[in-house]
């Protein structure tokens, strides 16, 4: 998984060094510009979306937040029982997430990669907007590799392959050149269903469209590894 790798690289360097305080901010309560509140809206309603993949009493659930950012899924994930392991690759962003996240929540904030085998085995992983920039065999890559330590489900989102959402990327106009973000990468369920094979079951579980936001969430079910 060179590409993998090379890509988590990037990002690191950009959530960790470049848009710390971009992604601070639009992750809390404080104002934006109308850009950045249509992307603020649309995570909320994926993060919703989401977490209906999964039980509403996950007491005894061992959840991976893989990507966790600054932490809303990781806490909303322990307010439902869950034990969680929220990882991130960027520490800035996992001490911001300990900052926020409530007193006594059942969540172990790590920075490293999210693939780490030494993060355990689990129920559920959810990884929101953290694989949008990997092509294809690697998100396979990522989902074969996960199998073996998940017996329930992996909830993962990808940018679609629209024509909108291709033009606005290639405007580049999805945040200011500043701080903007690696190239993501948009899919096909199809196409990520043919690189995984038969390592498991693929299906779409919804679209998020809010301005500048579009994401499609998909459930990965393992167990023919």
């Amino acid at each position: 998984m060179a590409d993998y790798a090379a890509t988590r690289d990037r990002v690191e360097h950009y959530f960790d060094r470049t848009a710390t305080e971009t992604w601070a901010r639009l992750t809390s309560d404080a104002p934006v510009s109308g850009i950045r509140a249509t992307v603020r809206a649309g995570r909320e309603r994926m993060r919703a979306l989401m977490l209906a993949q999964l039980p509403e009493d996950l007491r005894g659930a061992r959840v991976l937040d893989a990507g966790c950012g600054t932490g809303a899924m990781a806490v909303e994930l322990a307010r439902r029982g869950a034990e969680v392991v929220a990882v991130d690759i960027s520490p800035q962003l996992i001490a911001i997430a300990r900052e926020r996240a409530p007193e006594g929540a059942a969540i172990r904030w790590e920075a490293g990669d999210m693939l780490d085998p030494a993060w355990g085995s689990f129920d559920h992983i959810l990884a929101m907007d953290s694989m949008i920039y990997y092509g294809a065999d690697d998100i396979a890559a990522i989902l074969r590799r996960a199998a073996p330590r998940l017996s329930g489900r992996f909830v993962f989102t990808l940018p679609p392959k629209t024509p909108l959402l291709m033009a606005m990327w290639g405007a580049g106009k999805l945040f200011p050149r500043s701080d903007r973000s690696p190239r993501m990468v948009p899919h096909t369920t199809q196409g990520i269903a043919r690189a995984l094979g038969d390592a498991g079951d693929l299906t779409e579980a919804g679209r998020v469209t809010s301005g500048f936001y579009i994401s499609t969430a998909l459930v990965f079910e393992g167990g023919r590894a």
